[in-house]
């Protein structure tokens, strides 16, 4: 069962009197509980399109539908919510809150929730828990090395309990240890709890990790490729 339908996808800029279109009459579907990576040359439109299904950038044309909801006809308002409840992002630089601890930056998106203190605690220790973060829940990103770093920005996006997963780059600034440990955490995530997962890479072993492989050239899907199991 797809997930994401994207039908004739087109986001559109103005600079100056020149037109760009980062994304162009893109049609694709993702299935639910699939693991997607997206790659292509800078400016294909990968982080364009993370950015649409993510909520944060609105197209210009066309249709976006997640979940069976149309992105389009929400007001930016229910966006947000919609955002907030639904979308867990990873991005490859962390974003961070440098003076909150671990588990400060991990609760961050449970303030914008109306529950408990209790279930906030709940959720944060077992986000923390699940990418094996839990004994550095106080230390500060500084006290941190990359690939730890990159876990506590993990367990920020899927402490919410997002139903789909996008992450930009998450490997791009790390060690190839700490860029393995990462993938594999992810690939759990979505294997163990059903996350679908959809990820901009420009690194061919990351991909590796994806089910399925899309090549995006001028905005416009130019390949999918089945990756072996």
């Amino acid at each position: 069962m797809s997930l994401i339908e994207c039908r004739k996808l087109s986001r559109i800029y103005n600079r100056g009197a020149e037109e760009i279109r980062p994304l162009d009459q893109l049609d694709l579907r993702i299935d639910a509980g699939g693991f997607v990576a997206l790659m292509g040359p800078s400016g294909s439109g990968k982080t364009t399109l993370l950015n649409l299904l993510a909520g944060i950038d609105r197209p210009t044309s066309g249709e976006l539908e997640i979940g069976g909801l149309s992105l389009g006809d929400l007001s930016r308002k229910e966006l947000a919510d919609w955002r907030s409840e639904q979308v867990g992002y990873v991005f490859q630089l962390y974003n961070l809150v440098p003076v909150l601890t671990a588990y400060e930056n991990v609760e961050l998106p449970l303030l914008l929730h109306p529950i408990s203190s209790g279930e906030r605690h709940r959720r944060v220790s077992a986000a923390l828990d699940v990418v094996g973060i839990a004994d550095r829940h106080s230390h500060y990103p500084r006290q941190l090395s990359g690939g730890q770093e990159q876990r506590v920005a993990i367990a920020r996006a899927i402490v919410t309990e997002p139903t789909l997963l996008l992450a930009d780059e998450p490997t791009g600034d790390l060690d190839r240890e700490s860029a393995t440990a990462v993938m594999e955490l992810l690939s759990r995530l979505n294997k163990e709890q059903g996350r679908t997962v959809v990820m901009v890479t420009h690194d061919a072993k990351t991909a590796q990790y994806a089910d399925v492989l899309l090549h995006l050239e001028k905005g416009r899907l130019i390949e999918q490729e089945e990756m072996a199991s």
